[in-house]
């Protein structure tokens, strides 16, 4: 039987090398669009826990996204989240979402209270010196910003007076100050990140003190890690149905191409289906020899899928270095595991198709 199946293969070579191609673009698909999607959110978790802070505190009625989170706590408050029990630093920052080429955070930080949760690191130039300087991590370095650059940030040119290495929350920063005077909401902040006395025990005071003091009641405080773990799928707006949709749109391709592989293959087959079962195959034996095809095309779009989408982590990471690309084996075993089933399920019908043929039908067909 293997030998058959192997033979079938080999002799139409073009239509095989299809099939196989189909299902390795199903793969392809599945876990580009999954290596993206969970790139981002995985990376915003790298990146805000390269912040410094311990834990987040911002008005009640604010979200807990980052770049959603509406600017409505006063810069001032600041001193007030200082002087509680084992808080050691108090950074406000003013988060604003912008759309351009992508989707961004840009940051308005205080310099000083930001750097003191956790120093930058740079790699050239240094800290703000005027109202529109900015900071950029080394990522935007590569698009070809460097020190003494000019650059447009919400609708106003900038001067690059600091390059600094990734991975501390976003990839531009602007004087606090001045993302209130642009966005017109001046002496304001976002959120404010804390650095404790790092023991659980303290952040569970510093939890109470801060709800107990008057004009922060109904503020929201959590952990970096109770921060980190609202940072899922599930909070994320279409995230998860997106990512089904593009699945399924993949396993339907995949199916269908099979499908269609394997019917016109079985109708081809008709005589020599007709002799082997004249000379006493039986249905599951017709059934087992497709679905061992099939299985054998799988398997080869499968590895090439896999293969490919790893070539394509690759060049991503040498042309586009700041784009998360999440390739983890949970998904590749997944991508694997739906290719195989819809291919095998593609092939089901023509199978049974084939093993119901009479014999005597079978070998007179021309």
């Amino acid at each position: 039987m293997t030998k058959l199946v192997v033979g079938n293969l080999i002799h139409r070579p073009l239509r095989s090398l299809i099939s196989a191609f189909a299902v390795g673009i199903e793969v392809i698909m599945i876990l580009s669009i999954a290596a993206v999607m969970f790139g981002m959110l995985n990376g915003t978790k790298t990146r805000q826990s390269g912040i410094g802070m311990d834990m987040i505190a911002h008005p009640g009625a604010a979200s807990n996204l980052v770049g959603q989170t509406s600017a409505s706590a006063s810069v001032k408050d600041a001193a007030v989240l200082l002087r509680l029990p084992h808080v050691l630093v108090a950074a406000p920052v003013y988060v604003k979402l912008v759309a351009g080429a992508s989707l961004e955070n840009i940051y308005g930080i205080d310099f000083a209270s930001f750097d003191a949760l956790k120093p930058f690191v740079f790699l050239s130039g240094g800290p703000f010196q005027h109202d529109y300087d900015i900071i950029v991590d080394d990522f935007v370095e590569a698009k070809g910003f460097h020190v003494g650059s000019k650059m447009k940030v919400l609708g106003h040119e900038f001067t690059v007076c600091g390059v600094v290495e990734h991975g501390k929350g976003g990839r531009k920063y602007i004087p606090i100050k001045t993302m209130g005077d642009i966005d017109t909401n001046p002496g304001k902040a976002s959120l404010f990140y804390l650095k404790t006395e790092n023991q659980p025990q303290f952040q569970e005071a510093v939890r109470k003190e801060l709800l107990a003091t008057d004009g922060l009641q109904d503020w929201d405080v959590q952990t970096l890690q109770e921060f980190l773990d609202t940072i899922t799928p599930e909070r994320m707006p279409g995230f998860n149905i997106a990512l089904r949709i593009v699945v399924g749109i993949a396993s339907i391709i995949g199916f269908l191409v099979i499908f269609q592989s394997m019917y016109t293959a079985v109708m081809e087959r008709t005589r020599e289906i007709g002799i082997l079962k004249s000379m006493g195959a039986s249905k599951a034996y017709i059934v087992s020899g497709i679905l061992r095809e099939t299985g054998l095309l799988a398997a080869v779009g499968i590895v090439f899928g896999i293969a490919s989408t790893y070539l394509l982590r690759a060049i991503l990471h040498y042309k586009i270095p700041a784009q998360d690309f999440s390739l983890t084996p949970r998904w590749v075993g997944i991508a694997t595991l739906i290719a195989l089933t819809g291919a095998l399920f593609g092939a089901l019908y023509p199978a049974l198709k084939a093993a119901r043929k009479d014999p005597i039908d079978a070998l007179s067909y021309e």
